[in-house]
């Protein structure tokens, strides 16, 4: 390695919580969710705080709770001397994997030597919508070029299904699929290491994995975007798209301690893996979530590498659709995805879920011995991250 490699040293998350009154983390203010996991990071590793250049932290629902800089908050609520300063972004869904980007090129460009990359949602307490109710977010210009209008996210995924010939069976077969990783997992221990405790929630688990979940189960679910406006607007839409086949509402916080290799060493602590390429893409607003597809395409030529190399995929599974558009359009192979369950079973926690899957990344990595990992993330508006990670 290069002193100047960006290298991950650790990486953690809370328990996946049902974004709702009464789910799990729903009691906690994500300003001590998100400093829960801060504390952890730097405990865990025995790092004196006073040494970290900067916190970035992803957050989507910036309002109420969850405003004036959330992450800022965090790190003062988690004991941080004042001088750790802190940004919170937001990229939509893959705000906190923006988070990490923004991190380990700072470091790789010398500008800095540690950095958190964080995120934290909410989302019972800062329910979906919640900074756009009420408000024009398109304004007259953009209006002008979209005359017809964008769609929500949901709507976006039926248009993919639609156009990429998926039916109700083969999402459902897919969501159940990731509920079965995901148990299988939880039950094996293979997402100990990444869970770390949030204080005075007693449950180590993810609330949001539903074993036993089947098929048959999901297929008398009625969709959720149907409405008959929408219906005449988009006549190739089956409405397909159901709670059982999307990524739940989540609670969730997630944070990694990203530095150089150099600083590293110098504080004798073992990095697990090191940020090896990035990209980031813009994609049609209507469809939405398609930019998976590119910014894969985009990362690999960046890197020099090819999809057989890549030894594990995380997709988030925002919407079932999206995997399989990936799948489809890839040529991945499909059992080195989501190897532990993706989203719809383990939770997207909005601003959390960069992050999260990084934390994933690792891990799965780790375990089975092998060498480079891709995750790659949809972002509302029209955009998505793609990160490969070298484990070292």
């Amino acid at each position: 390695m290069n002193s100047r490699d960006a290298v991950i040293v650790d990486v953690v998350r809370t328990p996946s919580g049902r974004g709702k009154a009464g789910g799990l983390l729903s009691a906690v203010h994500p300003v001590d969710l998100l400093a829960g996991v801060l504390q952890a990071l730097v405990q865990r590793n025995g790092l004196d705080p006073v040494e970290i250049d900067d916190v970035l932290g992803g957050c989507v629902g910036q309002v109420g709770e969850q405003s004036s800089n959330v992450t800022r908050q965090a790190v003062l609520a988690a004991g941080f001397p004042v001088s750790v300063p802190a940004a919170t972004i937001d990229r939509q869904c893959g705000s906190s994997q923006q988070a990490a980007s923004f991190a380990a090129q700072a470091v790789l460009a010398g500008a800095a030597d540690i950095v958190i990359a964080c995120g934290v949602e909410s989302m019972s307490r800062v329910p979906l919508g919640s900074s756009t109710a009420g408000a024009d977010v398109l304004g007259p210009r953009l209006r002008a070029r979209y005359p017809d209008g964008l769609v929500n996210q949901g709507v976006a995924a039926e248009l993919i299904a639609a156009r990429w010939g998926m039916n109700r069976e083969m999402l459902d077969r897919y969501s159940a699929g990731s509920h079965g990783k995901a148990a299988l997992a939880a039950a094996s221990g293979a997402l100990d290491r990444e869970i770390v405790a949030v204080p005075g929630v007693g449950s180590l688990r993810d609330e949001t994995i539903r074993p036993g979940t089947t098929e048959a189960g999901l297929s008398g679910l009625p969709p959720s975007f149907y409405s008959a406006a929408l219906a005449e607007r988009f006549p190739e839409i089956a409405w397909q798209i159901t709670p059982g086949n999307s990524s739940p509402l989540t609670d969730g916080a997630s944070a990694a301690l990203i530095m150089s290799a150099g600083r590293a060493a110098q504080l004798g602590l073992t990095p697990r893996a090191r940020f090896h390429s990035f990209a980031v893409t813009g994609s049609d607003p209507l469809l939405m979530l398609t930019g998976v597809v590119e910014a894969t395409h985009k990362v690999l030529r960046r890197s020099g590498l090819s999809i057989g190399e890549i030894d594990a995929y995380e997709v988030n599974e925002a919407f079932a659709p999206v995997p399989l558009l990936w799948l489809a359009e890839s040529g991945a192979d499909e059992s080195r995805l989501n190897a532990n369950g993706g989203a719809i079973a383990l939770g997207h926690a909005l601003g959390s879920s960069g992050t999260r899957l990084l934390t994933t990344l690792v891990n799965r990595l780790e375990a089975a011995g092998d060498r480079f990992g891709l995750q790659v993330m949809c972002e509302g508006g029209g955009m998505a991250n793609a990160t490969i990670i070298e484990r070292l």
